[in-house]
C-alpha cells in the first residue's frame, strides 16, 4: 500500500518515494539536554517513534537518527544570549558534560518508560566538532559565509530561496536575529545565522570551546564553539548522507532552525537536504502554552507521581494527529488512563491462544497509518476490531500485530488482570526510584508497605510486576 506524507516544504500531502528502495533515512531534531524534558517534548519523540514503527511495519529498513544538543543552543534561537548548557551548569554547580549526562539519562529513561524504540544513532553535538569545523570551512571556501572578530556567519544574501520552507517574507524572518538584538556589530545582516562563535565578546567566558583553523584577533587557536544550526547539518551528513528522506521537528523549528539547516547544507553540498519535511504541532496545557516558567512544563515523573502509567500517556499522545495541537489536562490524562485500562482489559479477556491476523482489519489499519500517520484513526480501528465478530484467537493475533506500531505493550497473556489505584502506583514509582538509586533498604520498606496494602510485587528483568495477595 502506498504511503502519503504531508510535506511542509510543498504544503501538500505527497506519496512517499524513498531515495533507495526499501530504506528510509530519517532524522529528528532531538532535545537540548540542559533540563528535564517536559511532556510536550516527549510527545514529539513518541510521535516520531510511531513513524519509525510504521516504516518498519511496512517493510522498510529504517536508519533513524535523533540527536542531543549539548552545546551551541543559545537562550534565543536567533544566536543571542547564554548557551543553555552553561545556564544549566551554573544552575546546578556541575560541568556542561555532567549536565548533559544527567539529562540524557533522564530523557532515555522516559523514552524507555513510554516504550520508544531505540534510534539507529543518538549523536551528541560535542562528538562532531571536527565535522562541524569542516562544514564551516566548506561554506567559507564557497563564499557562503564570512568571518568577523566574534564569529563566522552564514551570508543569507547569497542564499537563493532562503525562505522556501517557512514561506515567510524575508523581512518577517527577523526572529532569526534574536528579535533585533545584535551582539556582533560586524554582522552584515541581522538574520545571518552563527556557524562558529569565538570565545570572545559575550562568550569570552564560555565553558565549552575547541580550537579551530578560523582566525580572530581576539582569541588564540581559533577557540570557540559551533552555532546551533550547523550541528544538525554536520551530523546528518556524517551519519545519513547529503540528502535524506525525512527530516522531522517541531513547528517552532520551521522559521529559523530548519530554514538555516536547509540554507547551509544545500549551499555546502549542492543537493537537497531532505525530500520530506515533517513538523509536529505543540502540546498545550489548559489551552495555553506548556512552559516551565508558567509551572506547566510537566515532566513524566510528575505524571507518574499522580498515579498515571507512562503507557497511558503514550495512549493519550496517539489520540491526536501529529499535525494537530493537543490539549493536556489532568482530566484528559485520567480519561486516557481509563481508556488504556479498558483496552488492556479487553485484550486480557481474549485469552492466551493466538490465531491468525485478519487481513481485512489489517488492511484498514495500514490504510490509516499510511495516510500521514493517522494515529487516532488507527486506535479507532483497534477498538472496532475488539468489538467485531472475529474469534478471540484471531482478535488477539490482530491486535498484537497492530501493537507493533501502537507500542502500547498489549502482549498481556501472562499479566495479572488488576486495576492499580493511583496511591499504589505512586508507591511502585517511589520503589522503582529507590531500586535505580540502589537504596535497597528503602525498596524493602516500600515492598512491605505494598504488602500491608494487599499487594505483592516481584522484580523481573522487565521491571516490577504487581499482583493482589
Amino acid at each position: 500500500m502506498k504511503m502519503f506524507l504531508y510535506n511542509t516544504l510543498t504544503r501538500e500531502k505527497e506519496e512517499f518515494k524513498p531515495i533507495k528502495s526499501g530504506e528510509v533515512l530519517f532524522y529528528q531534531c532531538g532535545p537540548t539536554v540542559y533540563w528535564t524534558q517536559h511532556i510536550g517534548n516527549l510527545r514529539a519523540a513518541i510521535l516520531s517513534d510511531f513513524m519509525h514503527r510504521t516504516f518498519i511495519f511496512s517493510g522498510f529498513n529504517v536508519k533513524f537518527v535523533r540527536n542531543y544538543t549539548d552545546v551551541g543552543h543559545l537562550v534565543s534561537d536567533g544566536d543571542t544570549g547564554e548557551d543553555k548548557m552553561e545556564k544549566g551548569a551554573k544552575r546546578e554547580g556541575l560541568t556542561p558534560t555532567q549536565i548533559a549526562d544527567k539529562y540524557i539519562g533522564i530523557f532515555e529513561n522516559d523514552i524507555s518508560d513510554l516504550n520508544g524504540l531505540e534510534p539507529t544513532a543518538k549523536p551528541r553535538a560535542t562528538e562532531f566538532i571536527q565535522e562541524m569545523i569542516t562544514f564551516v570551512q566548506e561554506l567559507l571556501n564557497k563564499d557562503f559565509a564570512y568571518t568577523t572578530d566574534l564569529g563566522i556567519y552564514l551570508n543569507i544574501s547569497k542564499i537563493k530561496n532562503y525562505t522556501k520552507l517557512s514561506k515567510q517574507n524575508l523581512a518577517e524572518n527577523i526572529q532569526g536575529a534574536g528579535s533585533g538584538e545584535i551582539e556582533d556589530p560586524q554582522k552584515r545582516n541581522p538574520i545571518d545565522s552563527a556557524l562558529w562563535l569565538f570565545k570572545a565578546g559575550t562568550h569570552k567566558n564560555a565553558l565549552q570551546y575547541w580550537p579551530s583553523p578560523f582566525n580572530s584577533p581576539l582569541v588564540e587557536n581559533g577557540n570557540g564553539f559551533p552555532g546551533w544550526h550547523i550541528e544538525c547539518s554536520a551530523m546528518i551528513k556524517k551519519l545519513l548522507g547529503d540528502t535524506i528522506d525525512i527530516h522531522m521537528g517541531g513547528m517552532e523549528h520551521i522559521s529559523v532552525h530548519h530554514t538555516n539547516e536547509i540554507a547551509q547544507s544545500e549551499s555546502a553540498n549542492g543537493v537537497p537536504l531532505a525530500n520530506y519535511w515533517l513538523h509536529n504541532e505543540w502540546l498545550m496545557v489548559n489551552n495555553g502554552k506548556m512552559a516551565k516558567s508558567e509551572g506547566t512544563g510537566y515532566s513524566l515523573a510528575e505524571v507518574k507521581e499522580k498515579g498515571f502509567s507512562p503507557l497511558a500517556l503514550r495512549y493519550f499522545f496517539l489520540q491526536a494527529h501529529y499535525r494537530s495541537k493537543q490539549n493536556f489536562t489532568w482530566e484528559s490524562m485520567q480519561a486516557a488512563q481509563t481508556g488504556y485500562e479498558r483496552l488492556k482489559r479487553s485484550v486480557i479477556d481474549l485469552g492466551s491462544k493466538v490465531g491468525v491476523v485478519d487481513d481485512q482489519f489489517k488492511n484498514e489499519f495500514i490504510k490509516c497509518i499510511s495516510d500521514d500517520f493517522n494515529t487516532a484513526q488507527a486506535l479507532a480501528i483497534a477498538f472496532d476490531l475488539l468489538k467485531s465478530n472475529l474469534s478471540n484467537e484471531n482478535k488477539l493475533a490482530t491486535i498484537l500485530d497492530f501493537d507493533k506500531v501502537l507500542g502500547l505493550d498489549l502482549n498481556l497473556t501472562e499479566k495479572i488482570k488488576i486495576k492499580i489505584p493511583p496511591e499504589i502506583e505512586k508507591i511502585l514509582y517511589e520503589r522503582d526510584l529507590a531500586r535505580k538509586e540502589k537504596d535497597w533498604g528503602r525498596a524493602d520498606e516500600l515492598r512491605k508497605e505494598l504488602n500491608i496494602q494487599g499487594y505483592e510485587v516481584k522484580d523481573t528483568d522487565k521491571g516490577q510486576e504487581i499482583s493482589s495477595l
